[in-house]
This record gives structure tokens, C-alpha cells and sequence, in this order.
């Protein structure tokens, strides 16, 4: 809760601080960082405090960014029926379960069966089944309930045929089999049920109607869920097939007034995370972009979830190479003439945007403030040809308004995982910076994930080049496309040290600083020293439990850890992969309190 406190000053403790690597106290006053020392100096601040937290050896480091989020679809998944390993779903009979369960629940709570079901977080990659439930069990399971069930990484999803007949989608060529070129997937959704892209939209964007007292909950609960991770500020990805316009302005008006002076003032207002607000919607001219931001004036950029392509697990990333566990023989006994393009050529993913229009959006919000002023552009990029795409946009734009505009834009890709040499010197040239998630890494990638499966061993292996993005000084911001991998940013740090290929590991230190001042540099915000521990820097922290801290082993990139300080080196948890995750004992933002266990 917030609380109205002036100046609290934090002793006997470890602060993670470049400028002062060995302090142990640090005092917050009027929302920036006032002091950092020793506990003998500490002693004689406390009495100008107006209040005094005794750490008992805690850690006080920046707090968190999560460079990509999607706070209502993050909301509307902790309501649904949980279809993880998480919720107790190992296989498809599980799955069916689960399902099951939730309808039978929502019944004694909605008779009428007119409120739809939302599941999400299948992924029939970890079923031994290896498949997903069909349109007809999930309409057995559920009782003819409208229900819709999104895979993990939420571009596709299995819906029942009430869900469909509500959606209006039952004559539409995509849904029927006539238009099958662009599903990746092997047969009709009418008959499995499985939406994807255009479609997976038009669904979701009717199952995902609520009340607006509802979503202004969703949208308290799960920022201040995020706040009790240590999470200071948010990249929130919006747009029309996720939240409508009105409902980003709501966000920020309420993650902005949280910590207002009225609100600190008012326990029953909690507050919130920073929030840096970017809308997905394509622009052809700066009237464009310019009509956007009269009604959204507060963006920090026009695109984020403009999605050059889909995912890699619903077959909907555009790629160079065919997908690997598809049948490339047309004459063979499995092919059922579904995974192909509308050419006949084996399918490669869907590629939404051109390269003409990325330039031209590029251009478009590059100037949307007048005078070579403008916002961000950011667009999701998944696979190699999209990479490619994306790329070739870039230099369009840069034909169109000049190089230094471009730069000057300091334009952004979510997601990235492909990133060869050629693509590196790319987006350097153009001053492009990189949201990327290492949970990825770790749930979907090395040589048994998801990825592995789609792409083959080879080309999933060079996924996200970590160490090659921080050598080459791409700016990098981590985070959790939540609610497609969960806010958990110390398993983000410790995936980024761990990545199956050694040569492709960054430091721990490296990895938290993407995790955390990289995320206010990506949204513009460097230059408030947000995101550090030092005199005048605004107070974001976050103070956490740890078993043991330590500074990463030097050798090489192997994740070794000592207690040992090296070189006044700033102490981070142990991190090792037996380590218990640290526990957030406390957050702040701007010298207000989010969380507090004290």
C-alpha cells in the first residue's frame, strides 16, 4: 500500500550501488536517492528520517523493468483456467479436465451459460499426446459453453462452436478450410477448432469483452501483483486486438495518479508501477500517427505489438526455411495439402507487414510531433524473414527521412530471436534497440523445447544470441511478454546466464542491468538515472531476501558464482540454477511505496 512517509532511510544492509559498491544504508528523501554510505554514518541520519527500516542484511538494488507486457491479458489469464504445468496440466486429458472443472464452476455462477470461458497456457509439445484437444472434445468438455482456450504464447487458440457462432466466423473461408493457406496447421478449424492470426483475432477481440469495472480491477490487480516482484515500471504493449484505446488511457492515468499526492495520502489507493505506454496500430502518414497521439498524448511509442509475424509454436513466425515438423512431400501419406502456402509452396509462417509498410510507419511516427519530432516505432519480430523484412524497412525509412532520423528515433524490435551478423550491422547502423525476453530461452528454447521441435536443432540453437547483442552494444531491455512467460525477472536474469550455447551467455551483472536501467533507456528514460543507485537518481528500488550473494566467477561465461567482493563489484543473489529465488521484501517508485513486508 502507499504510504505517505517523506524520507525513509534503509540500514544494515547491501546496496547495490556502482558508485558506492560497499554501502550499506541509503536514504530516500522527496522521491529521489538523498545518500548511500556506511551504517556509522547511517546512524546520524535517522533522527531526519521520517522513518527507518533496519534491513537485517537484506539487498536494496534498482527496481525491475519488464521491457514488454500486456497488463489485461495478463489479468484475464489469472482468471482463466490455468492449462500449464503450473495449474497441474500434464497432458490432454488433463487439459480436458481442467476444462471441464472451470465450465462446471462458471456454471453455478453464470446458469444461462451466456459468459464465455477463458483458458489459457496449452501446449501440446509437453503432452505425451502431442496434440491439442479438438473443437468437438472441448465442446463436450464444457457443455456447449462459449469458451475460448489460448495456446502459451497467444497467437492461437482452440474455440468451441458456441465461441465461434458468437465471434461470427462460421461461413468465414479461414474458419471453414476454403481459405487454409495461412493456418500452418493440418486441418480445417472447423473441424479443430484451432484460430489463428486475422481470425485468432476476430475471436479474441469478442471473448475478451468486459465490463469496465472488471477491467479497471484487472488492471489494479495485476499491477500491483507485479509491484510484489519488484517491479518499478512496465512497457505496455497495447493495441486493437488487446485492449481498445480507452483502456490504455485509463491505465496510465490510474499508474500515474497512484502516486499522486492525494493518493499516498489515501490507504485504501494502492500504487502502481511506472508505465511506459506504446499502441500497436499502423500508421501510413504523420496525420496518422498524430491522430493516435491527440488521443493518446502520453505514448512513449506508436507500434510494440505491431506484428511483423506470429510465434514460433503456432507455426505463424515468418520464416526463411520451411518449419521442420511439417511434411515437405506433397505425395506423402500424412500431407493433407494444409501446409502449404496458397503457391503450393512448403509453409514458411505468415509474414503481416510488408517492408514498404514499415518504412512507412517508421516516417510516419518519426515526425508525428512536428519539426523531425516524434515517438518510437517498435514492431514484433519473430522469425528470420521477418527479421529480414523488418530490416529492409529500416533501410527504407532511412532512404525517406535520412539516416540520423532514424537513429535519432531510437526505434525498437520486440522479441528478435533471430539476429545472424548481417542483421546485427543492420539494426547498429540504425540505432535499433532490442526488447527481448530470456524466458523464452528457457521454456521454449535449447534442444528439447518448442523451438527445437519447429525449427530443428540447428536453427534453434542459434536463438537468441545474448552475448553477441551485449558485445556488439545493441541496446538491450529485458522482459516477460506476460503473459505468454510469467513476471519472474530474477529467472529472466539467471536465463540470460544460461543459455544452452556457452559462447551466448552474458554476465549476471550485464543481464540485470538489461533487466533493469536497460529498460528505462529503451523507453527514453536514461537520462533521469532511473535505474540506478546513486545521489539524485529517482528512488526506484526494490529490496529483496536472498540465501547468499556473490559476484559471478570470472572464467569465461560459466555461471560460477563467490561470495567473494571483486574489484568493488555491486553483490547480486546467487544464481546458480539449485539457488532459491530471492524474495521481494519491498518496492518503490519515485520514493513512494509499492509493496512492503517490513
Amino acid at each position: 500500500m502507499s504510504q505517505p512517509a517523506r524520507s525513509i532511510l534503509y540500514r544494515n544492509g547491501v546496496i547495490h550501488s556502482s558508485a558506492d559498491p560497499f554501502a550499506e544504508a541509503i536514504l530516500v528523501d522527496d522521491g529521489v536517492v538523498a545518500w548511500l554510505g556506511a551504517n556509522d554514518t547511517a546512524a546520524g541520519l535517522a533522527a531526519r528520517a521520517d522513518r527507518v527500516i533496519d534491513l537485517d542484511g537484506a539487498l536494496v538494488t534498482p527496481g525491475f523493468v519488464d521491457a514488454h507486457a500486456h497488463v489485461l491479458e495478463t489479468g484475464l489469464a489469472s482468471d482463466a483456467v490455468d492449462l500449464t504445468p503450473a495449474g497441474g496440466v500434464h497432458s490432454l486429458a488433463d487439459a480436458l479436465a481442467a476444462l471441464h472443472t472451470g465450465a462446471r464452476r462458471l456454471a453455478a455462477a453464470d446458469p444461462s451459460g451466456d459468459q464465455v470461458l477463458l483458458a489459457f497456457g496449452w501446449d501440446e509439445q509437453t503432452w505425451p499426446e502431442q496434440r491439442t484437444f479438438t473443437r468437438q472434445e472441448l465442446d463436450d468438455a464444457c457443455g456447449g459453453r462459449p469458451v475460448y482456450a489460448a495456446r502459451v504464447d497467444v497467437h492461437s487458440a482452440v474455440v468451441s462452436s458456441t465461441m465461434a457462432a458468437r465471434a461470427g466466423i462460421e461461413r468465414d473461408p479461414a474458419w471453414t478450410g476454403m481459405g487454409m493457406s495461412g493456418s500452418g496447421w493440418s486441418d480445417a478449424p472447423v473441424d479443430t477448432g484451432l484460430v489463428t492470426a486475422d481470425l485468432h483475432h476476430t475471436v479474441r477481440a469478442v471473448a475478451h469483452t468486459l465490463s469496465p469495472e472488471r477491467r479497471t480491477r484487472l488492471y489494479r490487480e495485476t499491477l500491483a501483483a507485479w509491484a510484489a516482484r519488484g517491479i518499478v515500471s512496465v512497457h505496455e504493449m497495447s493495441g486493437a486486438h488487446l485492449d481498445t484505446r480507452a483502456g490504455l488511457a485509463e491505465l496510465y492515468a490510474m499508474t500515474t495518479g497512484s502516486v499522486s499526492a492525494e493518493a499516498v495520502a489515501d490507504p485504501d489507493v494502492p500504487a502502481l508501477p511506472h508505465l511506459a505506454a506504446y499502441r500497436g496500430e499502423l500508421c501510413r502518414t504523420p496525420d496518422d500517427a498524430r491522430a493516435i497521439l491527440a488521443e493518446l498524448p502520453f505514448l512513449t511509442g506508436i507500434g510494440g505489438d505491431l506484428n511483423v509475424d506470429g510465434s514460433i509454436g503456432s507455426r505463424t513466425a515468418a520464416l526463411r526455411s520451411p518449419y521442420s515438423d511439417l511434411p515437405l512431400d506433397p505425395s506423402s501419406a500424412s500431407f493433407s495439402g494444409a501446409l502449404t502456402h496458397a503457391d503450393g509452396s512448403p509453409w514458411t509462417g505468415n509474414l503481416y507487414l510488408t517492408a514498404e509498410q514499415i518504412a512507412h510507419h517508421l516516417a510516419a511516427v518519426q515526425n508525428a510531433r512536428g519539426q523531425g519530432a516524434g515517438v518510437q516505432g517498435a514492431f514484433h519480430v519473430i522469425g528470420d524473414r521477418a527479421m529480414d523484412t523488418m530490416v529492409l524497412g529500416l533501410q527504407i525509412a532511412a532512404q525517406l527521412t535520412g539516416d540520423s532520423a532514424v537513429r535519432a528515433a531510437h526505434h525498437r524490435i520486440e522479441h528478435g530471436l533471430f539476429v545472424d551478423a548481417t542483421t546485427l550491422a543492420a539494426l547498429l547502423a540504425q540505432g535499433v534497440g532490442l526488447s527481448v525476453q530470456p524466458a523464452f530461452d528457457s521454456s521454449f528454447g535449447g534442444s528439447k523445447g518448442v523451438y527445437a521441435t519447429r525449427l530443428g536443432p540447428l536453427r534453434a540453437g542459434s536463438l537468441m544470441p545474448f552475448a553477441d547483442l551485449a558485445q556488439a552494444g545493441v541496446p538491450l531491455a529485458f522482459g516477460s511478454d506476460t503473459p505468454v512467460t510469467p513476471v519472474d525477472p530474477w529467472q529472466g536474469v539467471r536465463a540470460a546466464t544460461s543459455h544452452e550455447d556457452p559462447d551466448q551467455r552474458i554476465s549476471a551483472g550485464a543481464a540485470f542491468r538489461a533487466h533493469t536501467r536497460g529498460g528505462w533507456r529503451l523507453a527514453g528514460l536514461d537520462h533521469t538515472g532511473a535505474g540506478q543507485l546513486r545521489v539524485g537518481a529517482p528512488a526506484h528500488l526494490a529490496v529483496w531476501r536472498a540465501e547468499r550473494l556473490g559476484v559471478q566467477a570470472a572464467p569465461g561465461r560459466l555461471s560460477s558464482w563467490s561470495e567473494e567482493a571483486r574489484a568493488g563489484t555491486p553483490l547480486l543473489p546467487d544464481l546458480a540454477p539449485d539457488a532459491v529465488t530471492p524474495e521481494c521484501l519491498h518496492t518503490m517508485r519515485d520514493g513512494v511505496i509499492l509493496h512492503d513486508t517490513f
